[in-house]
């Protein structure tokens, strides 16, 4: 395939340029299944732990292998189907996605149920960053950040309503209808992709070690650091938000965490869609830079707002806009820093997050038991504080000389045929 114009992506006449919003609303409901999913385990661990005759331990690892999984399979998925129409790599990573959720139903015992879970994060592994990409393809480079802003929302929106009444569904009618839930939601998405979304290809080199070649860039690793760190910070008081809060909770009722979540998910998404219009206008790295300072001050006042009810929600309210005020300007800065290889880069970049979300429980979890649930904020605007320190004192020569900003316009062109 002959590579795409450098302008073609993003110049009016372009198919697809003038109504990427509506594609990346439809890709948006693809990563609200799969972030539905993701969540919503953990609301039906207890009930898959008494039908499976496990620990609540044990039915944890669900979760753990699934994150695991993901990370693992993200970048070389990415990099096996590059030379994929963008259409296809979607459509095919939701019908393994449902495949996946239908053998967890069906699981008979726990050995299966783990198994059918990694064939669920293929499919999450295999979705959520191409759809990122694609959006930002049709967009085109002056629209990028927004492009993944709407993609993102898809995420944000699950934890409002996905996870809750999924968990809502599997306390009335069992865990199974729960993962039944996640097994129509995808099938509901494909016939949509399959009729509207235009056949995206990438300009991707060939072989798969030249597709990889973003892990052997020392910019797009330093960023992928970057991305490891800020959401270790992100993650800690958030994994652990029923013990940092615990003063507030305990003089409440029960119904206050969840509260307290639907309070970050609202203003994340928020903070999401004005961060994807902040980094199209200033530049992601200046975003970035901005929340991890903002998420350093932030985190360093929780205790002080965890003994009044209005004080916790003014502090999850903030740190909810901030923190989902990173994830889109880091794609942008990594889709920017390997622009033949975007959807293989962005890849990379989630699966740094999943590596994220799996340190945070372990360091939350030895934070609680050394610092305390008080000062466990404190951890995490240490991180926050490193993150922002090291997007501060280096910038990948890609970022300083505005290679990869242009390149990217011709990363994806719509082709009807």
């Amino acid at each position: 395939m002959p590579p795409a114009p450098p302008d073609a992506a993003t110049t009016p006449t372009a198919p697809g340029a003038a109504d990427w919003r509506f594609h990346g609303a439809v890709l948006a409901l693809g990563t609200f299944v799969v972030g539905t999913d993701a969540f919503v385990i953990a609301g039906v661990l207890p009930d898959i732990a008494a039908d499976l005759h496990i620990g609540l331990g044990a039915a944890g690892q669900l979760v753990t292998v699934f994150a695991i999984a993901y990370a693992v399979l993200s970048p070389l998925l990415a990099a096996l189907t590059a030379g994929w129409s963008r259409r296809t790599v979607l459509l095919t990573a939701l019908v393994v996605f449902a495949l996946g959720n239908a053998a967890t139903a069906l699981a008979p015992g726990y050995p299966s149920a783990l198994a059918a879970r990694v064939v669920a994060a293929a499919g999450a592994a295999l979705y959520a960053p191409n759809a990122s990409a694609t959006a930002a393809a049709l967009a085109g480079t002056a629209s990028r950040g927004r492009a993944f802003a709407l993609v993102n929302t898809g995420l944000t929106s699950a934890l409002i309503l996905g996870a809750p009444l999924g968990t809502a569904i599997g306390g009335a009618y069992g865990w199974r209808t729960t993962m039944w839930l996640v097994t129509v939601l995808p099938l509901l998405v494909v016939p949509l992709l399959a009729a509207r979304l235009p056949r995206v290809h990438t300009d991707t080199p060939r072989g798969l070690r030249r597709r990889l070649a973003p892990l052997a860039d020392r910019g797009v690793l330093y960023t992928l650091v970057v991305t490891v760190v800020v959401f270790v910070g992100i993650y800690i008081p958030f994994e652990y938000i029923s013990a940092v809060y615990g003063p507030v909770l305990d003089h409440g009722e029960g119904g206050l965490t969840a509260v307290l979540l639907l309070v970050f998910g609202i203003t994340g998404t928020a903070g999401n869609l004005v961060a994807g219009h902040l980094a199209d206008r200033f530049g992601p790295r200046r975003v970035v830079l901005g929340a991890a300072l903002a998420l350093t001050v932030v985190f360093a006042l929780v205790p002080l707002s965890r003994e009044w009810l209005p004080a916790a929600l003014v502090a999850v309210a903030v740190s909810g806009w901030v923190s989902f005020s990173v994830t889109t300007p880091q794609q942008h800065r990594i889709a920017a820093l390997a622009p033949q290889a975007q959807s293989v880069a962005v890849s990379l970049n989630a699966a740094a997050i999943y590596l994220a979300v799996s340190l945070a429980g372990g360091l939350g979890g030895v934070g609680l038991e050394t610092v305390g649930a008080a000062r466990l904020p404190w951890l995490a605007a240490g991180f926050a504080l490193a993150a922002a320190v090291l997007t501060a004192v280096h910038r990948p020569r890609a970022e300083r000389t505005g290679a990869g900003v242009g390149a990217g316009a011709g990363a994806g062109l719509p082709d009807r045929s």
